[in-house]
């Protein structure tokens, strides 16, 4: 789950990052250098380890329940909650195991995803339902109808899992769920939630950081698709329902209720700007690409991001990527793999604080926080260090400075950036390249 700040100490905002500090608000996920993963015996470890975790969760729980049962009958229902206390506080202490480091998903580092690709298919596409006529569903109702259709997702990179959502779209195994629960994996792991606990790897169709959906597929058959309902007739007051894992597989298939509080809300997280659904739904980490379930158990957004502050309590502030939106993105990720049309300089970047400007010696700037090596400005000499004052002969102070200029621009139209390095000036010219081409 993104954890958005709405407000900072330096009076931006912006979402916080893997060490707990505040990254510039204006540095959109445009790439990051291509990570070094593990050996393929290093990969087969962590895989070993974080099934043997489940395993001990599995046994964990029932060992909870026959010890608070005999609590409760012993010495009351009091003793049996604390004795349930101290088993999460033992599971979540010992989240770090045989080197693994068991994270929720807004933990884990942005970068490109490794997973096995799958075939593209033809023909696969989404079904927005109308609302059905007749009375809504009871809680008890949606959630024996929407449980077999939640999934939860594993994703591993280098030494780390983390853990997210995600909800089945067709019968034959395409899963739904947001990019970033499965950035920088190098496996993903698909484990039902129908009472079986099967789980299956899953192999990736396509993903698209910038809705932040992403679609994988399973080798399975006979599973239950989730209904999905038209987001453009929810209406503020409305039930809204979230069902997904918070925490991750300790609270797999969790159902917490609110209502549909604002219809197309703006939030800019990263640099890009999204228009979602917001909800007083609880949602946490680990809801990452869960349901968003309306009064008749459709599905009418994907869970995304919530709303934090270290200064104020922020109650209730959660969102999810509308199912207009899901359908569109999701059905480009079936038939392409991708979605094109995103043209990128292939950076990150932020603007220069007043102290910056001062001793690089300008009015302002984008310092270049790192390169994609396989975008065209890394071919042109762009550095991670460079300062970037002026595109295309206009005077840039910050991302959006950019990315205003280069909205008008396609895929193969070149940029001529004025840079400054080491206290000298010099001008390059960078070919825009497209985004899923560095998502890969």
């Amino acid at each position: 789950m993104h954890s958005y700040y709405y407000d900072r100490p330096d009076g931006q905002k912006g979402r916080q990052d893997q060490s707990g500090t505040l990254p510039p608000s204006d540095c959109p996920p445009i790439c990051l250098t291509p990570p070094r993963f593990p050996s393929a015996q290093e990969q087969r470890e962590v895989r070993r380890a974080w099934k043997k975790e489940r395993r001990r969760r599995r046994w964990k729980k029932v060992l909870a329940a026959v010890l608070i049962a005999a609590l409760v009958v012993g010495s009351g229902t009091g003793l049996g909650l604390g004795a349930l206390v101290l088993l999460q506080r033992y599971a979540a202490a010992n989240r770090e195991e045989n080197g693994v480091i068991w994270m929720g998903e807004e933990e884990a580092q942005e970068q490109p995803t490794l997973v096995e690709r799958a075939p593209l298919v033809e023909g696969v596409s989404l079904t927005l339902s109308p609302l059905p006529e007749g009375e809504a569903l009871t809680y008890q109702e949606i959630y024996e109808k929407c449980l077999p259709s939640v999934v939860s997702i594993q994703a591993g990179s280098e030494n780390a899992v983390s853990e997210g959502s995600g909800i089945v779209c067709t019968a034959d195994g395409y899963i739904l769920t947001n990019s970033h629960v499965i950035e920088g994996a190098r496996w993903v792991e698909v484990v039902l939630l129908d009472g079986s606990e099967t789980s299956y790897e899953a192999k990736l169709v396509g993903r698209d950081g910038q809705t932040d959906l992403a679609v994988l597929k399973i080798e399975a058959q006979g599973l239950t698709p989730a209904e999905f309902g038209d987001s453009s007739l929810v209406q503020v007051g409305d039930l809204a329902l979230a069902l997904g894992n918070p925490l991750g597989a300790q609270f797999a298939g969790t159902l917490s209720d609110g209502i549909i509080s604002f219809r197309d809300r703006g939030v800019t997280v990263e640099g890009y700007e999204m228009e979602l659904i917001q909800t007083t739904a609880a949602l946490n980490s680990g809801n990452s690409g869960g349901a968003l379930l309306n009064a008749y158990g459709q599905v009418i957004g994907v869970t995304t991001l919530k709303m934090i502050s270290d200064s104020d309590t922020i109650e209730g502030l959660g969102f999810a990527i509308p199912s207009g939106t899901v359908k569109t993105v999701a059905d480009a990720l079936l038939a392409e793999g991708h979605i094109s049309g995103r043209p990128t300089l292939g950076i990150l970047g932020r603007s220069l604080s007043v102290r910056e400007c001062l001793e690089a010696g300008v009015t302002g700037g984008v310092y270049v926080s790192s390169v994609e090596e396989a975008s065209d400005a890394w071919d042109k000499g762009l550095r991670s260090g460079d300062i970037i004052v002026g595109v295309n002969g206009q005077a840039v102070s910050s991302v959006e400075d950019i990315n205003d200029i280069k909205s008008a621009l396609s895929a193969g139209d070149v940029l001529e950036l004025e840079l400054v390095r080491d206290g000298q000036r010099r001008t390059i010219r960078v070919e825009l390249v497209e985004q899923y081409t560095l998502d890969a």
